[in-house]
């Protein structure tokens, strides 16, 4: 299978648009946690777009990209331990109250955008 820029971005586009059109349906329903469980689609979303900017780079496989690579998945380590610890006292101090599968997914779409995110981060330092 062929993979291109243009196809990263067909991808980001129509998860973009799946994902606003779940959030629409969830919010005039009145079930903001559906909202929270459509979260994925975002995430997949971020990560077509910054696959769609980064294709050309990660196709030369070199040295920089693959210190691009675990710097960020370095830095997004760091992020989800801060993401966790924040999210857990929020949990337990009852700020906020959610059932674990929106807390999971929640987590998931966070993790998932940051490693993306700072590998575009990244490739524009380095």
């Amino acid at each position: 299978m062929k993979y291109s820029r243009l196809a990263f971005l067909v991808i980001g586009i129509v998860n973009l648009i799946l994902f606003v059109f779940l959030a629409v349906v969830a919010i005039l329903a009145g079930d903001t946690g559906l909202v929270s469980q459509n979260l994925p689609c975002l995430a997949m979303a971020v990560m077509a777009f910054c696959l769609s900017y980064l294709f050309p780079q990660f196709i030369q496989k070199d040295e920089r990209m693959k210190l691009i690579r675990h710097k960020g998945i370095f830095f997004s380590f760091f992020a989800f331990l801060t993401y966790s610890i924040v999210l857990t006292t929020l949990l337990q101090t009852n700020v906020i109250q959610l059932p674990g599968s929106e807390a999971v997914s929640i987590l998931t779409t966070l993790m998932i955008c940051t490693v993306f995110i700072s590998w575009v981060v990244l490739s524009k330092i380095y």
